[in-house]
């Protein structure tokens, strides 16, 4: 998603990452032939086999990525829910607690937030859309969810890195670094490390828009209870927002952003999502957008987003 930030590089060596991270503190990298070469090849294996979902080998693959970069404290969010590999909380737990104890064993501090996708994260699912919503929060827009996520896990860094000597303390930093601007900062400085071009960090305005942004309707009122991530990520994916094939090529400006969340009252005409696409033909994807709404007489119980911290 981050190289939908114009000229933003993510194919960093290990040697830049090292230097970058040392330099300025912060790095964010996707994989390179130089970083644990073997995953991709055992991950090939796993394929062909039909073991892509054991456990062992997706935490052997995890975490010895992280293991590779030097790290001396790991904090993974591992995800449950309908747009989570794991469909149920056990299975993630149980791919946490493995991760965990390999990094513990190699005498790395390593927790796991075991954290729910069943309904989506934030109000914006797409390349773009999801950049411009993580500087909104970094800016102190962002939505609830995104921001009780994001500050419970810099609270659980910061403990780890023994900078705070509690969770509370290391929230209190964590908000405190939005509302000073430093948190956004520092995103920009990281940015232009990696060679992208901070000029759209500093005005959202430059990036590009999709030809068509479209409102899905509600046809019905009442609250909402659940939203299903599952439905919202395939059909940003036929937005444009992903790939269906790995020839295709990726839309940055393509995706969903919603209106509403769950507990949210909704009356019938209500907008519940915008679809932003390039493509003409989404009827179809407006009606199964709808469909990822489910709906209740009454206000449902919050779910949390941090179900448990595992270490």
């Amino acid at each position: 998603k981050l190289e939908s930030i114009p000229n933003m590089k993510i194919g960093l060596t290990i040697d830049e990452f090292i230097n970058q991270v040392n330099k300025i503190g912060l790095s964010i990298i996707g994989q390179t032939q130089d970083l644990v070469p073997a995953d991709k090849k055992l991950y090939a294996l796993r394929d062909v086999t039909g073991t892509v979902e054991s456990i062992p080998l997706i935490a052997s693959s995890i975490m010895s990525k992280k293991l590779a970069t030097g790290a001396d404290a790991i904090l993974l969010d591992v995800k449950w829910g309908s747009g989570a590999f794991f469909k149920t909380v056990d299975g993630a737990k149980e791919l946490a607690k493995t991760m965990v104890k390999l990094g513990n064993n190699l005498n790395k501090s390593t927790k796991a937030m075991i954290t729910d996708m069943d309904n989506p994260l934030g109000k914006a699912i797409g390349n773009i859309l999801e950049v411009k919503e993580a500087i909104e929060t970094l800016k102190g827009n962002g939505p609830d969810d995104l921001v009780e996520l994001c500050v419970n896990a810099a609270a659980i860094m910061l403990t780890q890195s023994n900078i705070a000597s509690t969770i509370e303390e290391g929230k209190a930093m964590a908000l405190n670094s939005i509302k000073d601007g430093s948190a956004f900062n520092k995103f920009r400085l990281m940015v232009e490390a990696q060679a992208g071009d901070v000029s759209y960090i500093d005005d959202l305005n430059r990036f590009p828009v999709a030809k068509n942004i479209i409102p899905v309707t509600s046809e019905q009122e009442g609250y909402i209870s659940h939203i299903d991530a599952l439905t919202l990520g395939v059909e940003a994916m036929h937005l444009g927002a992903g790939r269906k094939t790995k020839d295709d090529v990726i839309d940055y400006t393509a995706g969903i952003t919603l209106e509403v969340k769950p507990l949210d009252k909704v009356n019938k005409g209500d907008v519940l999502a915008y679809l932003h696409t390039n493509i003409d033909d989404y009827q179809d994807i407006i009606n199964k957008v709808r469909k990822a709404f489910t709906f209740s007489k009454r206000q449902v119980e919050k779910s949390p987003i941090i179900h448990e911290i595992i270490e």
